[in-house]
């Protein structure tokens, strides 16, 4: 069960929504929802849309800077976002939020959309054993000079999406996970972790308006006559 409701956010330019969903999950514990979120060596096996995504550095035993870049429907370009992500695990909490800076190694590419993820954040509750609410809650700027009504439309049919593959890769997970170095859990034992460490002076904050706009409402235009022929 899947329920969203949409925030309203006003940006430096115009009006966004933004969804807030919350899945109530009875199958898979609130471990196991998190550790999927964690693995990429995983998500190559359930992100259907992700092109490249790997870890950059480590800034302390909770926090790293990771690439991630995304194939999007034709006619617009592929995105990607370096983002800082951070965690906390409590008692019966898990919680991951992450958000867009900029890395000296890692500039925007020629051949796609520098994004930005403002705000993204999952929290994840546990209710038992094999059991858990799933909270997602995604505050992004696809960049682009997408219309609004595109990114509105787009984000409250995303975010469903996202969460049930999410849901479907956690029912897997452990079946995959004991085939495949099922000791090895960086992100709950540091001492794992093999990613060189990175001042977080390095690093600062990738403000949605420093960056290029590639405008794409022509090729939505088009796209949009071919299929109305």
């Amino acid at each position: 069960v899947i329920s969203c409701r949409a925030v309203w956010v006003v940006s430096c330019n115009p009006l966004y929504v933004f969804p807030q969903c919350k899945m109530i999950v009875k199958d898979v514990s609130a471990a196991t929802m998190f550790d999927v979120l964690h693995d990429s060596r995983y998500r190559k096996k359930w992100d259907v849309t992700m092109q490249e995504s790997f870890d950059i550095a480590r800034l302390s035993a909770n926090a790293d800077v990771g690439y991630y870049s995304w194939r999007c429907p034709i006619p617009l370009k592929n995105r990607d976002v370096v983002t800082l992500r951070s965690w906390q695990i409590t008692d019966d909490e898990y919680i991951m939020v992450n958000f867009s800076v900029k890395h000296p190694k890692f500039p925007p590419r020629s051949n796609l959309v520098r994004a930005v993820s403002i705000q993204t954040g999952y929290y994840i509750k546990a209710t038992g054993p094999n059991s858990c609410i799933f909270t997602y809650l995604s505050q992004a700027d696809p960049k682009g000079s997408l219309p609004k009504w595109v990114v509105n439309k787009a984000s409250q049919v995303l975010a469903p999406k996202v969460m049930k593959s999410v849901h479907k890769a956690g029912q897997e997970y452990s079946n995959w996970k004991s085939q495949n170095s099922p000791d090895l859990k960086p992100w709950l034992h540091p001492e794992q972790n093999t990613l060189p460490m990175m001042d977080p002076a390095e690093l600062s904050i990738q403000r949605a308006d420093s960056l290029e706009n590639v405008d794409e409402s022509s090729k939505l235009d088009a796209n949009e006559g071919e299929d109305s022929s």
